[in-house]
């Protein structure tokens, strides 16, 4: 399935971006914008960003998987 029609069900879910370049990135995927997507990314210590990313950088966006099923620490 082509990127561009997973969009719409990853809106506010944290995903992984796989960029034309061979970088990547991670966020939340707030929207897209004039063929852009919208990621709100962390910087560093409380700061974040809200990036922009144009259709043609992308290869592919995916949402996160669920956490394990781990035993709780106390």
């Amino acid at each position: 399935m082509p990127w561009q029609y997973k969009i719409g069900y990853l809106i506010g879910q944290p995903v992984g971006i796989s960029l034309s370049n061979g970088q990547g990135t991670s966020g939340i995927l707030c929207g897209t914008s004039g063929r852009k997507l919208l990621v709100m990314e962390y910087l560093y210590q409380a700061q974040f960003a809200l990036k922009q990313y144009n259709f043609t950088m992308i290869q592919d966006i995916n949402g996160f998987p669920p956490c394990p099923h781990q035993n709780r620490l106390y």
